[in-house]
């Protein structure tokens, strides 16, 4: 047996690794480094371009880390990554994002049955899987375009990066919102005149020129720092900034703080947690440097904002991410309206389960809503007049009827990962 997969990002590499897994002969197509995308600077596959934060990993208090053990279960190659190269961050489950990439890339390239061709991919396959992510353009965009029509866009952010040595760590104090985890955050707290010093010249400042992209969205989940700042003055500090579960030394809440995230195993690289953003490189480093333990700020990476396209999944797509008219073309990852690195792992996989079924003319085994990756792959199928990405939460799970929250989610829990051990039983593990 024989499959293509285009594109090793993280969406392609769980698909070719679970084929070539299954005794798959896999030809997978990466244009790196021939080629590099304007948020991509990694030869390596399976990039993070935005933060190395995965999300939650609270099985029972959080759809994204009710997704993660869902994963889990079902041999999923980008958690075992993640779970190998993890660094701390209290209750989420962040990565040394070079070391990540690294890990994924060996194993692929270690793999027998996967044969990794560097070349662009220009015509779109009647077989096989198409990752090649929310900036696929080019040939292979026009050939997408031209037989499903027009894609749609939006647009995505990543935050900056410091060196930790140019931090001032007299103006900062290390804790965890409401003491969850072992301090994993470095905190930079303003007080009233210097948040509000900040937000004026944040919301004034210079953005960077958009390219000549077609008009997009902004997505919610990937909000530009200044965007959200000019909505009122006090939306960062009830959002990205707020102070609440967090006490200095003194034992005082802040009047708003900004939070810093290890990049890296070592923590020398520092991430600004929540501020992506789309000013120009010298008014971030002018605008971030009003935050008193940032004065003097070193910046590793600036944040940078792209153009983020997916399909009108509902009108292409069926629930086990094949293209209703070509049943043996399948697409996976962000392209398909599931928002989030776990979210286009998951598609990949599952991408990769189902194809691997057809080839094998078997009977489809299907994931219902009761778990986060079946309701992921219903919802960019079921019809939807205003389809936007779609990241894991609560919502989109078929609703148990019961008051206490926590009680609810346990219930959540349970319930989906019930449904994930029929599914892994019936594909045969």
């Amino acid at each position: 047996m024989k499959a293509v997969v285009i594109g090793a990002g993280l969406a392609g590499s769980e698909a070719a690794y679970y084929l070539a897994r299954q005794g798959v002969k896999v030809t997978l197509y990466e244009m790196k480094p021939k080629r590099f995308s304007p948020a991509h600077e990694s030869e390596n596959f399976c990039e993070l371009v935005c933060s190395n934060s995965l999300k939650s990993d609270d099985v029972y208090g959080n759809a994204s880390g009710l997704l993660k053990e869902e994963m889990r279960r079902m041999g999923s190659l980008t958690l075992e990554a993640a779970d190998r190269c993890r660094v701390p961050a209290g209750g989420a489950l962040a990565v040394d994002r070079d070391a990540f990439s690294s890990y994924v890339t060996k194993k692929l390239r270690a793999e027998e049955n996967i044969a990794v061709v560097t070349e662009e991919v220009a015509a779109l396959p009647e077989e096989g899987i198409v990752a090649t992510g929310p900036l696929t353009d080019g040939k292979l965009y026009a050939a997408i375009e031209e037989r499903f029509g027009r894609g749609l866009h939006f647009y995505d952010a990543s935050a900056p990066i410091v060196s930790r040595e140019s931090v001032d760590f007299s103006k900062t104090f290390t804790a965890d919102r409401y003491g969850k985890g072992d301090g994993d955050y470095i905190n930079c707290p303003m007080n009233k005149e210097e948040y509000e010093t900040f937000v004026q010249e944040l919301v004034a400042a210079e953005k960077a020129t958009m390219h000549s992209f077609e008009k997009g969205e902004i997505f919610e989940g990937c909000m530009p720092v200044e965007v959200m700042a000019s909505r009122g003055k006090d939306t960062l500090r009830f959002g990205t900034f707020k102070p609440v579960g967090l006490f200095d030394g003194n034992g005082e809440r802040p009047y708003a703080v900004l939070q810093l995230r290890k990049e890296n195993g070592e923590g020398s690289s520092l991430g600004l947690v929540g501020c992506q953003t789309n000013l120009k490189f010298s008014e971030q480093k002018r605008v971030f440097s009003l935050i008193p333990a940032l004065k003097a700020a070193q910046f590793e990476r600036y944040g940078v904002m792209h153009r983020n396209t997916f399909l009108e999944s509902p009108e292409i797509l069926n629930a086990d991410f094949s293209v209703k008219s070509v049943p043996m073309l399948f697409f996976a990852g962000q392209m398909t309206g599931v928002e989030g690195y776990m979210e286009s792992a998951m598609s990949g996989l599952l991408a990769a389960v189902h194809y691997l079924r057809k080839l094998k003319n078997l009977p489809p085994v299907t994931l219902g809503d009761t778990c986060v990756s079946g309701a992921l792959s219903q919802y960019v199928a079921t019809q939807n007049k205003n389809f936007q990405p779609m990241n894991a939460n609560y919502g989109i799970l078929r609703q148990v009827e019961v008051r206490d929250k926590k009680e609810r989610k346990r219930i959540y829990a349970e319930r989906a990962l019930e449904e994930i051990g029929r599914f892994v039983s019936a594909i045969g593990g």
